[in-house]
């Protein structure tokens, strides 16, 4: 049978064809604009989503034997806030994962409220992104369009509805709502209040690999499938691009060296860190992860190549980074270009290059940002630790990954194996394993994950390399707590 994945970002929804066996037959994407109608903020249009999931898909399966496709699933930009009126029509543009107007309603979340009690109701706090504080915007901000609001949802689900008719939303993606209570996995009657939301308005909730309906008769006769093809609920995009690198069950780790870069450990045990510096969701695979996220990674080593350098040839420039110059820069870069996450929680953090002489070279400088991400990756590793957990391997996935360099850094700087797979392909390739749990092609997502992912290299950490990191880490995080007072004079 055949499984169809949709990876729903936030410059493309990427599309996945893929064999019961694993075997991915064909891959497509399709581009789509995002707006930004104030400085700050950050909008797209769900009309706009599901024309090109649609016109993907046919695309996607236009070779294959269509009679074979037998479920559909979803990764997909998590956070971002679709309104519906009581004809299910868009009631205004979704408001996306990163928008900054929000800044007014989470300080009111987290210092009204209180972050204790914002823990206790879902287990994290809020965040400029979060979807809880959008809804507290569109009620001070827009009361006409509040108003109309008869359901509350989250991008890849508008799709899910759409194809199925179904209001629903996967344990995972509704974690970053703050409105779910991650521990119980059912939605906090706390904050609905706290937000004036009913339990009506939001969506059901499934687990990722659940099945929330079959295709609508339009839908399959649009796309010339079977009416019998299932669409199960699928996961935010860390949850499903975790199942698509084999990042399920116990003690598991995924880091993720993307535009943003993220840490993400499964655990079968429900967890919380007393700071709240890591993000306690639920899982794809039925329980729960802790995942630290840092808002610039990748994008930290582009902007320096692109914008200031000014080259496309990134392998090139790590060329002069030798073996022997690892663990001896004295250059550091804190990677907080648009403000940080995990685990400092400071919109006002901002890149910093500190250490800098008249020896210091162009090579030094491009070490500095490649190390401070993976520094930064660190300080939620430490965050994990604090709580008890012990990791020591990890897989690598995301643009970062295909760096021989980086990986080095990474496995010496945080002490972990990392392990580099076959296929990278991220959430569209954990949706389309999800939609083949919920045709019974695997009993659980552990067994699609351990049959379908294959490690094909692992990079180890070198003992003395190690220790030279370690020192060199001690004092990386010595830097944003002097420069903390600095970042909020200077806004």
């Amino acid at each position: 049978m055949l499984y169809i994945g949709v990876d729903l970002g936030t410059s493309a929804v990427k599309l996945l064809l893929m064999e019961g066996s694993g075997r991915i037959i064909n891959i497509v994407s399709k581009e789509y604009p995002i707006y930004f109608p104030h400085p700050g903020w950050s909008e797209q249009r769900p009309e706009d989503w599901y024309a090109q999931t649609m016109e993907g898909i046919k695309e996607l399966i236009a070779d294959a034997d269509k009679s074979q496709v037998a479920g559909i699933s979803f990764g997909g930009q998590m956070h971002g806030l679709v309104i519906l009126d009581e004809d299910d029509r868009i009631i205004r543009p979704a408001i996306l994962w990163n928008d900054g107007r929000t800044t007014e309603e989470c300080d009111y979340l987290n210092n009204v409220i209180g972050k204790e009690k914002l823990s206790e109701y879902t287990a994290n706090i809020s965040f400029t992104g979060f979807t809880a504080p959008k809804v507290l915007w569109v009620k001070n901000k827009e009361p006409e369009n509040f108003v109309k609001i008869r359901k509350i949802m989250l991008p890849k689900d508008y799709i899910a509805y759409k194809l199925t008719g179904v209001h629903c939303t996967d344990v995972s993606d509704a974690s970053g709502m703050l409105l779910f209570d991650v521990k119980n996995r059912c939605w906090s009657k706390e904050m609905c209040d706290i937000c004036g939301v009913k339990e009506e308005q939001l969506a059901k909730v499934y687990e990722s690999y659940e099945t929330v309906g079959t295709v609508l008769p339009g839908i399959a006769e649009e796309l010339g499938i079977p009416g019998t093809v299932k669409v199960a609920a699928g996961g935010g995009d860390n949850a499903a691009a975790a199942v698509g690198t084999g990042t399920v069950g116990d003690g598991m780790c995924n880091i993720s060296l993307g535009t943003s870069g993220t840490i993400f450990i499964s655990s079968n045990q429900f967890g919380v860190d007393k700071y709240n510096a890591l993000h306690a969701f639920a899982h794809a695979d039925g329980h729960y992860h802790l995942m630290g996220c840092m808002l610039s990674a990748a994008s930290c080593n582009k902007w320096w190549m692109d914008d200031i350098i000014g080259t496309d040839d990134y392998a090139g420039q790590q060329k002069e980074i030798t073996d022997d110059k690892l663990g001896e820069n004295h250059v550091y870069f804190l990677p907080y270009l648009m403000g940080e996450r995990s685990p400092h929680n400071d919109p006002n953090a901002r890149g910093t290059l500190i250490g800098m002489t008249m020896d210091t070279t162009r090579a030094d400088i491009t070490q500095a940002v490649l190390e401070g991400v993976a520094f930064a990756l660190r300080d939620s590793l430490e965050v994990a630790k604090s709580l008890g957990i012990r990791i020591e391997r990890t897989k690598i996935c995301g643009g970062g990954a295909k760096s021989p360099l980086w990986k080095k850094m990474i496995a010496n700087i945080m002490n972990l194996k990392v392990d580099v797979i076959e296929s990278e392909e991220g959430p569209a390739m954990g949706g389309a394993m999800l939609a083949a749990v919920a045709c019974g092609e695997y009993e659980s997502v552990e067994e699609a994950a351990a049959r379908i992912v294959k490690i094909v290299d692992t990079v180890e950490p070198v003992p003395a390399l190690v220790e030279k990191y370690e020192a060199r880490y001690q004092k990386f995080r010595q830097i944003y707590p002097a420069c903390k007072e600095l970042f909020a004079a200077i806004q």
